[in-house]
Parts: C-alpha cells; sequence; structure tokens
C-alpha cells in the first residue's frame, strides 16, 4: 500500500468541498482536517466529509499534517502559504497562489530553507484532453506551433456566486482568476513566455449581485474585466488571448494552436476533459486513440452531459513525488512564471508598452496514460 501524507484544508468555502470529495479518488494523500476564519464553516465541512475541524494554529501545529491545501482567498494566499511553511508543512494553494512575482519568489526562498515543497492549481492540464493535446505536438504531428488564440469570455461571476464580490477585486478579475487555466495550459503545451502586450479596462465600474442570498448587492468593480494580449513565447510563437466578464455571447473556441503542418483545438483549459480536434494542411484528422482516466466523465455536468473532473490531481502528484523524490508537475516555479506572465499582461495593460517576462520555467512532465492510472487509487481500473 502506498504511504499517505497528511493534507489539511485551510478555507472552507465554495472550493473545499471538490476537494473534500474528489481526495479520496488519489494515491498518496489522505485529507484529514480542515479549519476556517469561520469556525462554523469549518465544523460544517468537518461533519459533511467526516475530518477534524481544527483552529488554525492547530492545524499547523498538528502531527499528523505534511501538506496544506491553501483555499483562502487570493489576497490571502501569501500570507497563510507563508505561515504554513514557516510550520514545516509542504504547501499546495488554489490559484494564484500569490499576487506578485516578488511574494513568490519569496514563497520559493523560504519553503528552500525549510525543505519544503510548493505546488499550485490549476491541475486541469493534466486531464485526459489536455495530455493528448500535449502528445499531439510532442509526437511532431503539427510541426512547430507558430502561433494560436485563446478566449475566455462571459459576463461574470455575479450571475451564480454566492459570494462573488472578490472578483472583481485586485488579484482576481479574468486574467488573475481564469488566466491560470489557459497560461498554464500554454506553458505545458508549447513552453515559457518571452514578453507580453495588452489592452485593458473597466467598461462597468459597478456590478449588482443576481444570485441568492445577496441579490440586489452591489460591488464596485477595481481591477479590469476586459484584457486583450499578446504572448511571445520563447519559442517565438505568438498567441493572443481574449479575456473578458463583460461579453454576453460570442462564439470564438477556447484555444486553438496553429503548427506548421496543421492546426490542433483544444477543449477549455477550464475542465479535465473535452473534445481534442486535429487537422493537416487540408482536412480534420483521426485523433490517436488515448484511453487516459483523467478524461473519464465521472461526473454529471447541469445540462446532463458527463463531465471529467479530478480537482487534487495536481496535490497528488505533488504527494507522491515528495514520497518518490522527483518534481511535482503543478510546480512552484510554473506556476511563478504563469504569474509573471499574468500580472505582465495588466502591467502592459496600464502602461500601453510590452514587458519582458523575468522569469521563465521547463514544462513539466508529460502525464501519460500509464502515469495517470498511477495517480488514482487502483480501485478506479477494477
Amino acid at each position: 500500500m502506498t504511504e499517505k501524507l497528511g493534507v489539511g484544508i485551510i478555507g472552507c468555502g465554495n472550493i473545499s468541498a471538490a476537494y473534500m470529495q474528489l481526495g479520496p479518488l488519489f494515491r498518496g494523500v489522505e485529507i484529514r482536517a480542515c479549519t476556517d476564519v469561520n469556525p462554523d464553516a469549518a465544523k460544517a465541512r468537518a461533519e459533511e466529509f467526516d475530518l477534524r475541524a481544527e483552529s488554525i494554529d492547530g492545524l499547523l501545529a498538528a502531527d499528523d499534517i505534511d501538506i496544506v491545501v491553501n483555499l483562502t482567498i487570493p489576497a490571502a494566499h501569501y500570507e497563510v502559504s507563508k505561515q504554513a511553511i514557516e510550520a514545516g508543512k509542504h504547501v499546495y494553494s488554489e490559484k494564484p497562489f500569490v499576487l506578485s512575482v516578488e511574494e513568490g519568489k519569496a514563497l520559493a526562498e523560504l519553503a528552500e530553507q525549510k525543505g519544503v515543497r510548493v505546488g499550485s492549481a490549476p491541475d486541469t492540464f493534466l486531464g485526459g484532453s489536455h495530455q493528448l493535446a500535449r502528445h499531439v505536438i510532442d509526437s511532431g504531428a503539427l510541426g512547430k506551433v507558430v502561433s494560436g488564440t485563446c478566449h475566455v469570455m462571459s459576463h461574470g461571476m455575479e450571475h451564480w456566486h454566492p459570494n462573488p464580490d472578490f472578483f472583481f477585486k485586485p488579484g482576481a478579475g479574468p486574467i488573475l482568476d481564469v488566466g491560470p487555466y489557459y497560461v498554464t495550459n500554454l506553458v505545458q503545451l508549447i513552453g515559457p513566455v518571452k514578453r507580453v502586450g495588452a489592452l485593458a479596462s473597466v467598461p462597468t465600474r459597478e456590478r449588482v449581485i443576481l444570485s441568492e442570498p445577496r441579490k440586489g448587492e452591489k460591488i464596485t468593480v477595481e481591477t479590469p474585466t476586459t484584457i486583450h494580449a499578446v504572448m511571445e513565447f520563447e519559442s517565438g510563437a505568438i498567441v493572443t488571448l481574449g479575456a473578458s466578464w463583460d461579453v454576453w455571447h460570442h462564439k470564438h473556441a477556447n484555444m486553438e494552436l496553429y503548427g506548421e503542418k496543421g492546426s490542433l483545438h483544444v477543449p477549455d483549459p477550464n475542465f479535465f476533459g473535452g473534445d481534442l480536434i486535429v487537422t493537416d494542411e487540408q482536412r480534420v484528422v483521426d485523433v490517436p486513440q488515448w484511453e487516459h482516466p483523467l478524461g473519464v466523465p465521472n461526473q454529471e455536468a447541469k445540462d446532463g452531459r458527463g463531465l471529467a473532473n479530478y480537482r487534487a490531481a495536481g496535490l497528488a502528484d505533488m504527494a507522491l513525488a515528495i514520497l518518490e523524490g522527483r518534481p511535482h508537475r503543478c510546480s512552484l516555479e510554473m506556476s511563478l512564471h504563469a504569474i509573471d506572465v499574468m500580472t505582465s499582461i495588466l502591467k502592459s495593460g496600464e502602461t500601453g508598452s510590452f514587458v519582458d517576462l523575468s522569469t521563465t520555467c521547463e514544462r513539466p512532465a508529460a502525464l501519460d496514460v500509464e502515469a495517470a492510472r498511477g495517480l488514482l487509487e487502483q480501485r478506479e481500473f477494477a
């Protein structure tokens, strides 16, 4: 039986339920405790998922907690992760794991001093569809990727989220909230970014909450909600990114990459699964057979479609990497580079000038079918 590292969750809001529900699918981790600034929230989650409710200090001091999962709001990520590292715990954070390159470098230095790992969501790039896209690119089927487009556009979170305020504050917005899925997937597919340029705006300065229980309350918008950016990759590829919460409807594809010998239509990087389309110079071609376990539907979407949701895959990969002495895929280095890309896009939007990136990273190791099966408890293949 594989050794399991004990996991404690700080932050018992909406996203915590996904980690608690899906964590048991994976080897190497066992979620044991949770805490929140609101003790009632921690107690409710603990009762729901048969966990131990702790104070924050109690969780950080607990001998059976090896990894702290930081699910607090983005503005608190740095301080909470710093506190956990100082307590000698490995940290896996929701995205974005910090709000500046300086914060990320400080955590990296502290983690090295303490001999612990830092990892960060998103881990959706480990999904079957995105790893198949990686396989197609690495096989040379497209030739060199020269350009691409990606779009993440809707009309914001105030329509459905019970507490949408933080989405419209510094540290969020479409770039730092949803952008990590897109930027991280691009980096794992085609490598690090060299420089960026962008235009950004705040078309609506005030939003009205349309969801319960706070329907009718108003939110002041304090970060750009429409951004059009261009990224130049170290490989020479040029990719445009349209990110907006001011769009009611559009027909843009989530992500398309254009190579010397064909094109690749990549499904929404916000999810683990979806349909991949590959073309050669003239037509759509057959996609390689790919029985990837992190692309198998395990939930039902609101419209009845099967949905592949394997959140906590990145956490499990980090735990197993610690046990096996290898690099983890949702690494601090890649997450820091993604932060550099996104904050540089916002800076470019403010200044109107191109911004050179100050960080770089290696592409994470691909997660092929065999490696993906190695993350999951064997009962998944019974």
